[in-house]
């Protein structure tokens, strides 16, 4: 499994909205801050407020914030949510069959670890990542 630079650019994104607590950011601020670039960091944040982790505010003044508070916004949603489907292995994929799935004998170690991975990154909030 390899996390994209998406995935990383998106949630520095996430963790530098969260420390600003309610306050609303502008795309530019985030980018200057996280050292992103700006139409590529555009894309991330567009999906993820699609997506309601980010809500925008329109106008002079306007900028995005989370949609809730960090502690209910898991790094698992940000990740899946930028990456979409990533099976560690390709028989793990739904929408591929794989005609020797019923005779694999190595089936169940590409499942644990799978497993392990989403219940690791499911189990760390934006709120866990800015505790200081």
């Amino acid at each position: 499994m390899k996390i994209s630079a998406k995935s990383q650019y998106g949630l520095r994104a996430m963790v530098y909205l969260a420390k600003c607590k309610n306050r609303i950011c502008s795309l530019k601020e985030v980018s200057e801050k996280e050292d992103i670039s700006f139409d590529y960091l555009e894309k991330i944040i567009s999906k993820l407020e699609k997506n309601g982790l980010l809500v925008s505010k329109k106008g002079v003044q306007g900028g995005y914030s989370l949609a809730c508070t960090p502690s209910k916004i898991k790094i698992g949603e940000i990740v899946g949510v930028l990456e979409g489907e990533i099976p560690l292995v390709k028989c793990l994929a739904k929408k591929i069959y794989c005609s020797k799935i019923k005779k694999c004998r190595t089936i169940s170690v590409w499942k644990k670890l799978e497993h392990a991975i989403n219940t690791a990154l499911n189990s760390i909030t934006l709120a866990d990542l800015i505790k200081n």
